[in-house]
């Protein structure tokens, strides 16, 4: 296990006029699960690849336990690489490709056997230890290249989008297992993703990314409820927050067919600013009977989506569509007129100048862990 710290690193390819990563600042804790996510582009593979040492960074300073590894050669770095790609040898058994790296590292073959063999047991894959990869599954040779990198036991695992070439339903079983495995191991891990629901399910830690600038860093229960910035609020989160540009008016926010009524501490936040975009999560919108004047957004029904425990319905309020999650079985119809409305302590208030968060909503108790 190794504490890893990156102190204003960054990357700038020859020829480009702009930075890949400008100033990603990080401290871990030993043992810590942290992901990198963000938007394709945006950087995180190469922030990995920095750390590995396959990139070399244009500034700054990496730390691995303390040690600076700036020029120090990805193999004497102590790290494991898990990749988007399984990249087993075809011509090898899955033994030969787990111990592969400790037979180049001259470890005996006494030591290699049991190694294998243990990582084999963790993993659940100890009955194909003689299979080739074009034997197995693609959840199998997922595991396979996981024990490949286990067996090393390095101080740091890096993975790159490691479940993206899965299924839906195998990528989730995936997910548990990695999440298992690192409960085990205890091995301070990066984890790179451009899906959010891997992000925050998995990681102890999310840093988000866009173009190269790191947005955020925080827990998965912080980043949801306190975004920095209108981009992390709507970038977490399954279905993405509905924004809305209104204009403050006493204790109201108004604009085209909606009027929402600001609790004390939303008029607190909002007080020196005439022009506010109000953030709303689909979740948190529900359907508003028509005496109802309080806070509620009128419009025309566009598409209805049945999800069985749930009902996600587009609604036209103005020229914005708005999503919400309803309850299932409710009886509305595309092209009907509703009104939906929104609970005064859930909205979410942001600078329209600067984007940045002015209201969130009032926190959970968080906990190191996400799961």
């Amino acid at each position: 296990m190794a504490i890893v710290e990156l102190r204003h690193v960054g990357k700038r390819y020859p020829g480009s006029t702009s930075l890949a990563v400008e100033d990603f600042n990080l401290v871990t804790q030993d043992g810590e699960f942290v992901v990198l996510v963000g938007p394709s582009g945006c950087g995180k593979s190469t922030t990995m690849r920095m750390i590995a040492g396959l990139e070399d960074h244009t500034h700054g300073d990496i730390l691995i336990d303390g040690v600076n590894v700036n020029g120090v050669e990805p193999k004497d770095r102590d790290i494991a690489m898990v990749f988007q790609s399984y990249a087993l040898y075809p011509h090898m058994s899955v033994r030969e490709n787990m111990g592969f790296s400790l037979k180049l590292k001259k470890f005996g073959k006494t030591d290699i056997l049991e190694r294998v063999e243990k990582v084999a047991r963790i993993l659940g894959i100890e009955k194909l230890l003689e299979r080739k990869p074009r034997e197995l599954s693609g959840g199998q040779r997922q595991r396979v290249a996981l024990g490949r990198a286990i067996v090393r036991q390095p101080q740091v695992f890096l993975m790159d989008e490691p479940l993206s070439n899965l299924d839906a339903k195998l990528r989730v079983d995936m997910r548990a297992e990695i999440i298992k495995l690192h409960r085990t191991l205890g091995v301070t891990t990066f984890y790179v993703t451009h899906d959010q629901t891997e992000a925050m399910t998995m990681g102890q830690r999310v840093a988000v990314m866009r173009d190269g600038l790191v947005q955020q860093i925080d827990t998965p229960n912080n980043l949801y409820q306190r975004p920095a910035n209108r981009f992390v609020a709507g970038f977490i989160g399954t279905p993405s927050m509905n924004f809305l540009e209104a204009t403050l008016d006493g204790d109201r926010v108004v604009g085209e067919n909606f009027s929402l009524v600001l609790d004390e501490t939303g008029c607190a936040a909002a007080r020196d600013h005439a022009q506010i975009c109000v953030g709303i999560r689909p979740e948190h919108l529900h359907l508003s009977r028509r005496d109802d004047h309080s806070c509620r957004l009128t419009g025309t029904v566009e598409v209805i989506e049945p999800l069985g425990a749930f009902t996600l319905m587009q609604v036209r309020v103005g020229k914005t569509v708005m999503t919400a999650q309803i309850e299932p079985g409710r009886r509305v119809a595309m092209g009907d007129a509703v009104a939906v409305a929104c609970s005064a302590d859930k909205l979410y208030l942001f600078d329209t100048k600067d984007n940045l968060l002015l209201k969130g909503i009032d926190l959970q108790e968080d906990s190191d862990l996400p799961w």
